[in-house]
């Protein structure tokens, strides 16, 4: 099984350990953060829609990308997702499956084994783009597209998809569904009424702590998946159905 898990925009300034692979799409990556240096803060604060004061931040992240200390991307990411895989505290032989299993998905790098070297950036869907730099090209789609396909199919043909819709802009995600066998769990809440609702904050915590039972039991089929329990969340086999296994906390 090959693993997709979304980035984070919250970024740790250092890591217990260096980075030991380089990004695949690195090239690709260093001209964007080339024009995204260009720009103020500004047009930051307008590309991402977010603060002055994150814009500020992230604008001088881009003057030192370059320069900056290189982390692990799995252990550079710190968002809700990544408090519940609690990379920092895998071991040897789980980040080892990783590195052959997992990918992570970001707009800056494409796509990132869990060892490969980052720096703390921010780079969104943009919701405004003042330059083509920022459009996701076909060409660049096309690659990321043609990497995922060929992981997968060189694994056992299985994609478990746990990053989340925005990240599937990246790729023809079409083609990837045609290509290759997409499995995404999905996690939901079960009120009093009986009523299933997804709760934001739960649904990330449940797909990194997801990643990590992946990556600790060092499973090889989506049906092992039926197998996790995490905060009260576990598979519900009356629901959902093959694609779209539900984990449901009562």
């Amino acid at each position: 099984m090959q693993i997709l898990l979304a980035n984070a925009k919250i970024m740790n300034a250092k890591a217990s350990r260096e980075p030991s692979s380089e990004p695949l799409f690195r090239e690709t990556a260093d001209a964007l953060a080339k024009e995204l240096a260009q720009l103020d803060i500004l047009q930051l604060e307008e590309m991402f829609g977010c603060s002055h004061k994150i814009a500020s931040e992230n604008w001088l992240r881009y003057q030192n990308f370059f320069t900056a200390q290189e982390l692990p991307a799995i252990l550079a990411y710190n968002g809700q997702a990544y408090k519940h895989l609690k990379a920092s505290t895998l071991s040897e032989a789980a980040l080892a499956f990783g590195q052959h299993h997992l990918w992570i998905t970001s707009f800056l790098y494409g796509i990132l084994r869990p060892l490969d070297a980052v720096v703390p950036y921010r780079l969104e869907k943009p919701s405004a783009k003042p330059k083509a730099i920022f459009e996701l090209s076909a060409q660049r789609k096309a690659a990321l597209t043609d990497a995922l396909i060929a992981s997968v199919k060189a694994d056992d043909g299985v994609l478990i998809h746990l990053s989340t819709e925005e990240y599937e802009h990246l790729f023809d995600w079409k083609r990837v569904r045609e290509s290759v066998k997409v499995i995404q769990p999905l996690f939901y809440v079960k009120n009093p009424k009986g009523d299933l609702k997804v709760q934001a904050v739960w649904a990330k915590s449940c797909r990194g702590a997801m990643v990590r039972f992946i990556l600790e039991n060092q499973l090889s089929s989506p049906e092992a998946l039926t197998a996790y329990d995490y905060e009260g969340f576990s598979f519900a086999p009356n629901y959902g159905e093959d694609a779209f296994p539900h984990f449901i906390r009562r």
